[in-house]
This record gives structure tokens, sequence and C-alpha cells, in this order.
């Protein structure tokens, strides 16, 4: 009886031993540039400049990405992988550390309107000029459409299932994302410091939060972007995301309601047996990590937890935050622009312009008419 009892638990510890080592690696790698770009943030100079850490962290990540990585991949991958999904999601979470229901509250219904406006502008841009002028399938449409309008490369994952795109189609939208979106974390900064130099508008850094958080494609791309020009920008770019990301899933329903009535589903159904092997995974899915951003902020809110803690945390969070900044950049191949193609990457790049130019007008309009 007691060596069965006593080999119970050991049971689940040799599998438990075998994925740490499989993720070790990779996390070791990521740990490491998340290391030496908070340590390089921490330079006057870049620090005058807008350069963050986390910004430094998809640098350093993209520079051995493209170099000593390929090499390191098979050993590193799962590891890499973790921290740009896993702890990213954590990392956000935790980010609620810095925001209170005061600090959403400031976002208000303005911010929902402008989310909501960018996000149907840019999926239905995307839809018409990817069908009609560029002669894209609607399938590769859709997903870069998605890409571009909600949460980059989450929510072309999240819509493949609904819009039952094949692999090939999920990895030219992901491609996309990690160009345009990239390119956007260095972009907006300098934006923000050319208007304020030469007074073009009067722009905050709460209002340019509000417009990085409705127009930039990834998470962890509008946390850098924000983060580049200040804390207070920072904290109302992720919440507007985050508000944007909320929007998921209501966003999923209508599509899926949409393609059923038009008979797309059907018509699709003839491209091959991977839609059998879709369809089971067709449910809508929820961004449970956006729930916890809230959660946390909502705990903040009532200052329970002491300062010191809270403190402690937020390091804690920047490490985690840069750790998954750095797995971005490692994945982030200039080969990932030869595989993506010309007709993609110039919808993409239309939907960029788009975002840049169109959200602005946006932000600037709903923010004038509600305000």
């Amino acid at each position: 009886m007691h060596s069965a009892t006593s080999a119970a638990p050991l049971t689940h510890t040799p599998a438990a031993m075998q994925r740490l080592r499989e993720l070790a690696p990779g996390l070791a790698l990521t740990g490491v540039l998340a290391f030496a770009s908070i340590q390089l943030g921490k330079i006057g100079w870049l620090q005058s400049n807008g350069i963050s850490a986390l910004t430094l962290a998809i640098v350093l990540g993209m520079v051995v990405g493209n170099t000593v990585y390929p090499r390191l991949g098979a050993m590193a991958g799962a590891g890499v992988t973790f921290s740009k999904a896993n702890l990213l999601r954590l990392g956000i979470i935790l980010y609620g550390l810095r925001l209170t229901f005061q600090d959403i509250g400031n976002v208000g219904w303005t911010g929902v309107a402008i989310d909501a406006t960018v996000l149907c502008s840019t999926f239905g841009l995307a839809c018409f000029l990817g069908t009609r002028v560029f002669g894209l399938d609607r399938k590769t449409a859709m997903l870069i459409g998605a890409g571009s309008s909600i949460c980059g490369a989450a929510a072309v994952m999240a819509a493949e299932p609904v819009v039952r795109g094949r692999a090939e189609q999920v990895m030219v939208a992901v491609a996309t994302v990690v160009v345009f979106g990239t390119l956007a974390i260095f972009l907006y900064p300098v934006l923000y410091h050319l208007i304020a130099q030469y007074r073009l508008f009067d722009l905050s850094p709460t209002a340019y939060g509000v417009f990085a958080g409705s127009t930039i494609h990834e998470v962890a791309q509008v946390v850098a972007a924000g983060r580049a020009v200040s804390e207070q920008a920072a904290n109302t770019a992720v919440i507007a995301k985050m508000v944007r990301v909320m929007m998921l899933a209501p966003f999923l329903i209508i599509l899926s309601a949409y393609l059923s009535r038009s008979g797309a589903k059907d018509a699709d159904a003839v491209d091959g047996g991977d839609e059998s092997k879709a369809s089971p995974r067709g449910g809508i899915v929820i961004p449970w990590f956006a729930l916890g951003f809230v959660a946390v902020a909502g705990l903040n809110s009532l200052a329970l937890l002491p300062h010191a803690v809270v403190t402690q945390v937020i390091d804690i969070d920047t490490v985690l935050l840069a750790m998954a900044m750095a797995g971005l950049g490692l994945t982030t191949h200039v080969s990932a622009i030869r595989k993506a193609g010309i007709k993609p990457l110039a919808l993409a790049a239309v939907l960029f312009v788009w975002l840049v130019c169109g959200g602005f007008a946006i932000n600037a309009g709903i923010t004038a008419i509600l305000n």
C-alpha cells in the first residue's frame, strides 16, 4: 500500500520536468535579451529619445532572430513561443496593477466609439480592397483585415476557424501583421515627437495613447509604442487596446453569422479535407487575458495591496513584457516579407496607412463630437 501511494505523486513529475527542460533554453534566451534591454533602457540618451526597454527588446530579438537564432530554433523554439504567447498574456494581466477603474473611466464612451469605428472601417476596407483591387481570395483578405483591425496575430488565429482559412493563408496574414505592427512601434513615437515639436496638432499623451491603442496591431506593440512616449501614454494605450481586444468575441459572432448567411462556409467546404479539421475548433475564442487584465485593475482600484508589493510585481511585469517582446523579435524574420508576397503586403500597407491617417482622423472627429 505504501509503495502505491508514494509512487502516485511521481507520475506527473517526469512530464513536468520534461516540459521544463523543453522551455528552459528559450526562456533563458528571452530572459537574457530582456535583462540586456532593461539595462540598456536605463541609459540617459536612450530615455531622452523615447527608446524604451520594450523597444530595445524587440530590436535585440530581431537582430538575434535573423542571425544566430535559426541555428538555435530547434532547441529554443518552445521557450521562445511560450515567452511571446503565455508570458505576454500574463504580463498584460499584471499590467492591470498600473491602472484603476478610474483610469479606465477616462477613456469612456469616446474610446469605445473610436475603437468600434476603427475596427469596422478597417475590416470593411480590407475585404473590399483585398478582393476588388488586389485580387486576393476573400479568406486571405478577411484574415489580414482581422489582424489589422483588432489585435494582430491573435485575431488572425481566432478568425481562422470562422473563416476556414488554410495554413498558408493564416501564415501570410500573420506575416503582414508582424511587418507593419513592428513598423508602428517605431513610427508612432516619431510622429508624436514631430507633432509636439512643430505643434501641428494639440496631441496630449492621453490622446496619443488612445490613438495608439485604437490603431496599432498587437497588444505587445501597443505597450512598446506607448512606453516609448510616457507611462501615461502607455496606460491609456493599453486601456484603449484592451477595449478593442474585448470586441474580438462579438466580431467573430457577427462574422460567423454573416458567412453562414452568405453561404460562404458551404462554398468553401470544397477547398479540401482541412475543413473537417477546422470545424470542431469553430467556437468563439474568449480573450481571457483581457478579462484578467480588467480583474487585476479592479483589484488595484480597491487599494488593498501594499504599495511595496505592487511596485515589486510591476518590476516583474516589466521583465515578463520584455521577454515577450524579445520572443516576438526572435520570430520576426526578414524571410517573412518574401513569403507574404507582394499583394498581401500591398493590402496590409494600405491598411496601415489607413490606420495611421484614417485612424487619427477618426480619433480627432469622434473626440470633437462626443466631447
